[in-house]
Order: structure tokens, then C-alpha cells, then sequence
């Protein structure tokens, strides 16, 4: 069983991550954290001083959930300086690494390939998925608590789609009194929603319908509401997009229309990090037995 990791870059969620597998008396070796006020002074926690050194200290590496804000330097918003992904690789390359992040692109995946670096994304791992939902979905409903003006219970819900984050979002809005109405495209998914009970709206129904929601919820990620739908949302409405870039919803007509669009990214990050870190450290012990 390894004993050792090595952690660089990161948010909230990665400093918790930090401090749950020091108490499991993992030896941690740190990189890219350093202006973090919340990571913990431990003596199984130990701060690197070069990426090197970090590597260096284990064969496991964990980075950021997600990976990279751009191709070239790694997500690290509490590092005194940008890490290059480019040096990572490098330090990296053909010393038998397994390396563990979040959103690790195709292009990336090829060149940790081509360095003979073993690489899992754990975003793509279901059951971080399915728990990141609950997370994602509290967050949905604290964002739209926070701007509207109407209670939850009672008001009128769309929620554009009907996967993972769909399905908790719809049981959490129901759970607490408001009349929740699904989109979907597949006649399966309009069958499960009305089992559910709540009220099932084939995507080519959307322009009739539109006008009837107080708030909005996207999980789509690609772009459904463009300019034409946009025309038909009332304009007391709330529009909270949670898909990936560019988004599920035309940003650029939303503000031209005068629609408050919120879009809403990495909420489990954002909302409930110690959580987030739990759910992560559950995933990376069921790599290791699989390792």
C-alpha cells in the first residue's frame, strides 16, 4: 500500500485533501500551496521548495481538480508563482509516475502517454461524478436562493436536461416545494421523468413553455438556449448555467436581452471543499486498491 503522495497545485478542495490524508498517516510532500492560510502545520506534511523535489518524493502525484486553467500553466491559485505544465511533464517523464488530476484533455493525456507517465482523470471516475452532483446541486439551489426574490417553494423550475445533475438537482427542488419541470430529448428520459413526477418538457416543446419559469437551470453542455429561445424567458426570470465552456446558454444575446444569467462553474470546489475533499480522497483510495 503506498504511504506517499505528492500533491502540486490546487484549490480549497486539494489543502483539505491535504490535511485528510495526513491524518491517515500519508506522508505528503507539497508543491504550488504556498500562500495557502488554510493548509495545516504537520510533520506528515512536508512543503517543497522546486518541482523536483516534489516529483521526486513519491510515485503518485496528485494535481488540480480541474487540471489547467489554459494549456500551459497548471490550475494553482494559492502557489506564489505559475507552474508550468510543461515543467511538470518534464520532471515527470519516464521515472514510472502515476499522476492523478481533474479534466486532463485529450492532448495532455498523449503527451503524459508519450512520457511514460501512467495518468487517471478523476473526473472520469463514476462515483466522484455521482458524488459531486450532491455538491453541484446544493450549490444550484444556495445560488438561486441568493438571487431571486421569490422563495424556492412554489416558484416554477426548469431544469434543461436530465443526467446525473439533473436527476439529484430535480429530488432537491421537489424535496422542498417547488414545481419542477424537466427538459429532455430522449423519449426514455421523458417516461423516468414522469415517474418521477415532475412535469416532463420534450426539447421541442421549449419555445411554448419558456415563459412560464421563474428560474432556469442548465446542465447541457452544449448550447441549447441561444438567441431565438432567449426571447421567450420572461425577464423576471433567473438563468443558472452549470455546463463547461462556452456554456449551455448564449451569453452574449442573454445580456443583449437584459436576462440575469448566472454561470455557475466547479460549485463542489466553491460550496463544500471539505466535502469535495472527502469525495476525492474516497476515489483515490479505491485507485490505490486498484493500483
Amino acid at each position: 500500500m503506498y504511504k506517499t503522495v505528492s500533491i502540486i497545485g490546487g484549490d480549497l478542495r486539494i489543502v483539505n485533501l491535504i490535511e485528510l490524508l495526513s491524518k491517515d498517516d500519508f506522508m505528503v510532500y507539497t508543491y504550488g500551496l504556498e500562500n495557502s492560510e488554510e493548509l495545516i502545520e504537520s510533520s506528515n506534511i512536508k512543503k517543497c521548495r522546486s518541482i523536483p523535489e516534489v516529483v521526486n518524493s513519491s510515485e503518485i502525484i496528485i494535481g488540480p481538480v480541474p487540471m489547467a486553467n489554459d494549456s500551459e500553466f497548471l490550475s494553482a491559485p494559492f502557489a506564489e508563482e505559475k507552474i508550468l505544465v510543461d515543467e511538470l511533464i518534464k520532471e515527470m517523464s519516464n521515472k514510472n509516475k502515476i499522476f492523478l488530476a481533474g479534466k486532463i484533455s485529450e492532448k495532455l493525456s498523449e503527451r503524459l502517454q508519450e512520457g511514460n507517465i501512467k495518468s487517471i482523470d478523476l473526473l472520469k471516475r463514476e462515483e466522484l461524478v455521482v458524488l459531486n452532483t450532491i455538491a453541484t446541486a446544493e450549490g444550484t439551489i444556495q445560488i438561486a436562493m441568493e438571487n431571486t426574490t421569490k422563495t424556492i417553494h412554489g416558484s416554477n423550475i426548469l431544469i434543461m436536461g436530465f443526467g446525473r445533475v439533473g436527476k439529484v438537482l430535480a429530488k432537491m427542488l421537489d424535496g422542498i416545494g417547488a414545481k419542477v419541470s424537466c427538459e429532455a430529448r430522449k423519449n426514455a428520459d421523458i417516461a423516468w421523468i414522469k415517474a418521477y413526477g415532475y412535469t416532463p418538457i420534450h426539447l421541442s416543446e421549449l419555445d411554448g413553455v419558456l415563459e412560464n419559469y421563474d428560474i432556469i437551470i442548465n446542465t447541457i453542455p452544449f448550447q441549447i438556449l441561444d438567441e431565438n429561445k432567449l426571447q421567450h424567458v420572461k425577464k423576471e426570470c433567473t438563468i443558472i448555467d452549470l455546463s463547461s465552456n462556452p456554456g449551455g446558454v448564449d451569453r452574449n444575446a442573454a445580456r443583449r436581452i437584459g436576462l440575469k444569467l448566472i454561470w455557475a462553474l466547479s460549485l463542489p470546489g466553491r460550496v463544500a471543499p471539505m466535502t469535495s475533499a472527502e469525495f476525492i480522497k474516497e476515489t483515490f483510495y479505491h485507485i490505490l486498491k486498484e493500483l
